[in-house]
């Protein structure tokens, strides 16, 4: 067995080497893919693997499947800092596949702004909403561009605003392209849904592309139906005389507010997400092999 893990040890090693030197990171410069790998190699080691229930704050529960991982608030805005979006004070952590085949990841945020009256979801317009989350984009480019990272254009609606009043939960999703590249080309897709609570509202965005948005939806889609709120922290648990009301209503968590609070996230080459993540999983990979191999022995041992 020991050699077995060496024999694993030996073959990580060999092959964040390899992964390192490909030639779709070649464009990047060289800091930022440093901050990248270690972001991610980080994140590796962090991470807890599916099957298995995570705990969000002091709030709610989910469970994630096989063949996915979380990763902690920690190494999860180390990630996203590296990939050109800002460090959220709100993010719990991210969410992505094991297997080298997805491509997507899921961003997991908690805002305890109060209670979040839903009542003005039948009077929303989708073309105003769509307008203020293009104006908020433009504002956010000045940041994006000040690091180095192309600005972002809203190119329109994969699913407009859908709220379920039975189940308080709401469903958006954007695709938005990198400033001058071919409207030909793959397309950024934010898939935006939240979960209402008694003391304000988590936030899931998967962050994927167009091509793949049929398939990938249903790992959000999934992650939403599981998570629970504990007793007490029910949107329907809500008191009146004692608890905090949010400032803005539903419509909010669509237009100016999901901008500025939570941000339109781009993974800096969303399509280079799979290359960087080959890392987390070598680490991933290594870490649960480590831990298999330990367990059960003794100190001395």
């Amino acid at each position: 067995m020991f050699l077995k893990s060496l024999r694993l040890v030996a073959f990580v090693a060999a092959f964040l080497a390899s992964v390192a030197h490909q030639p779709a990171a070649a464009d990047i410069p060289v800091a930022q893919k440093t901050k990248i790998e270690g972001a991610w190699s980080a994140a590796g080691k962090a991470a807890k693997v599916g099957p298995a229930e995570i705990t969000l704050l002091d709030q709610a529960r989910i469970s994630i499947r096989k063949g996915e991982a979380f990763i902690p608030a920690t190494e999860a805005n180390d990630i996203m800092e590296a990939l050109g979006n800002g460090v959220n004070s709100d993010r719990v952590g991210i969410v992505v596949g094991t297997d080298t085949a997805s491509n997507w990841m899921i961003d997991i945020s908690w805002v305890k702004e109060g209670y979040v009256r839903d009542g003005d979801a039948q009077e929303w317009q989708a073309d105003a909403l769509l307008d203020n989350l293009k104006e908020g984009t433009e504002q956010g480019n000045t940041h994006r561009v000040a690091r180095g990272f192309p600005a972002l254009d809203v190119i329109g609606w994969i699913q407009p605003p859908a709220y379920d009043s039975s189940s308080h939960r709401l469903v958006w999703s954007l695709a938005l392209r990198d400033r001058g590249a071919a409207a030909s080309g793959p397309q950024t897709v934010n898939y935006n849904t939240y979960a209402l609570g008694r003391d304000g509202y988590f936030s899931l965005d998967l962050i994927t592309d167009n091509r793949t948005i049929t398939a990938d939806k249903a790992m959000v889609q999934n992650l939403l139906g599981s998570l629970q709120f504990v007793p007490g922290k029910r949107y329907e648990q809500f008191n009146v005389s004692t608890d905090k009301v949010a400032a803005y209503g539903l419509a909010a968590l669509v237009g100016g507010v999901a901008v500025k609070k939570l941000g339109l996230l781009a993974v800096a080459g969303v399509f280079l997400l799979k290359l960087w993540k080959l890392i987390a999983l070598g680490a991933i990979a290594l870490a649960a092999a480590m831990r298999k191999f330990f367990k059960g022995r003794s100190p001395s041992e």
